[in-house]
């Protein structure tokens, strides 16, 4: 895998991670969801009007748009497994900018996963 390859799929899993921290962050400013027949087009209207919703859909776009050039460089079964490197990033996401708790467990789990990325990347 050359660089930019490289660089193209890091990308697009670093801005689906994002996507997915800026998506709960709008969450956490309208507070948990309960839909009725009553309240689904508010509800839905005043969690799509939250900035981190808007830029999170965007970072989803965009993603999309950088994952396809990776992916057309590189076995898909190469690049897909690579995406579980956005659990790293969002699990540290979360502890630092969203206050979740990361357990031992959850530390053990991730470095598995990165020297299962690692030696996915050298084969």
């Amino acid at each position: 895998m050359t660089v930019s390859t490289f660089g193209f799929i890091l990308t697009g899993i670093c801005l689906n991670a994002l996507a997915q921290l800026l998506l709960k962050a709008g969450t956490n400013a309208v507070g948990a969801i309960h839909l009725t027949a009553e309240n689904w087009l508010s509800t839905g209207i005043s969690v799509a009007c939250q900035w981190p919703v808007i830029a999170g859909l965007t970072c989803y776009v965009v993603s999309v748009l950088v994952w396809v050039i990776g992916l057309s460089r590189v076995d898909v079964t190469i690049a897909y497994p690579m995406l579980s490197l956005g659990y790293i990033i969002n699990a540290v996401g979360a502890w630092y900018f969203l206050g979740e708790a990361v357990s031992i467990q959850r530390l053990l789990a991730i470095g598995i996963i990165i020297v299962g990325v690692a030696l996915l990347v050298r084969s």
